[in-house]
């Protein structure tokens, strides 16, 4: 009887653990989408991942969807033989949850409806809200984006700081970006300098502050996430 009733224990906190990833992935991406249409309406320029697609696509017969699409797969193939695994699928998932958002907040002219901000304070708000979202979504565990499963290799392996892995990562990409042709603006390098390096301080805040759990970056620093893109227990 005991055992039967550590066991249903188990089971629920086991629960309550993939409610609370569940939350802070989907709040997450509804953030970070929210200030990618911050982003996008202020017309200040675009993050280092545009900037890197837009330059591909002067070169290449793509679409920028295809051009980030190709950049994460490559990602996830690097991510898969660096910690000798098959590479997890999810973050495709989080790939095309956030483009649908923010397709939504574009089509729906959300931002422009209800946001009545001039272009730079806009900017600031969705570079904010990008880097909280992140934050948001690596601690979740679930469906991290194919780039910063890289910086957490980076992390795991080499002993570094997660931000600066991002952000070293972030400058590579914009230098290849520019190199081939990309458009580079002040919201490009505001993004730049902001976003990747905030991610971390923000997980470091919500950890302490408000007592969220860290399922991402905490336990990356141990082992690689599995097949499904959650860390391990």
């Amino acid at each position: 009887m005991e055992e039967c009733l550590t066991d249903l224990v188990i089971l629920k906190s086991l629960r309550a653990v993939e409610r609370e990833q569940y939350v802070l992935y989907v709040l997450g991406c509804l953030l970070f989408s929210m200030g990618a249409g911050f982003f996008i309406s202020a017309q200040l320029g675009t993050d280092p991942l545009d900037v890197m697609a837009l330059g591909l696509v002067k070169h290449l017969p793509l679409t920028v969807g295809l051009a980030q699409a190709g950049f994460a797969a490559l990602c996830l193939l690097v991510y898969g033989l660096w910690n000798r695994t098959k590479p997890p699928l999810s973050p495709f998932f989080t790939f095309f949850f956030c483009g649908s958002l923010i397709d939504l907040w574009i089509y729906t002219q959300a931002v422009e409806r209800f946001v009545m901000l001039s272009p730079v304070p806009l900017m600031l708000c969705g570079v904010m809200l990008c880097a909280y979202g992140s934050s948001l979504i690596i601690m979740s565990g679930i469906g991290i984006r194919a780039m910063d499963l890289i910086a957490l290799t980076m992390v795991r392996k080499w002993s570094l700081p997660f931000w600066a892995c991002k952000g070293v990562m972030e400058v590579l990409l914009l230098g290849a970006g520019w190199a081939l042709g990309g458009p580079v603006g002040v919201g490009t390098l505001c993004f730049l300098v902001m976003v990747g390096w905030l991610i971390q301080p923000l997980i470091w805040a919500n950890a302490s502050y408000l007592r969220l759990e860290d399922y991402g970056l905490k336990r990356a620093r141990l082992e690689p996430p599995p097949l499904t893109g959650l860390p391990a227990a």
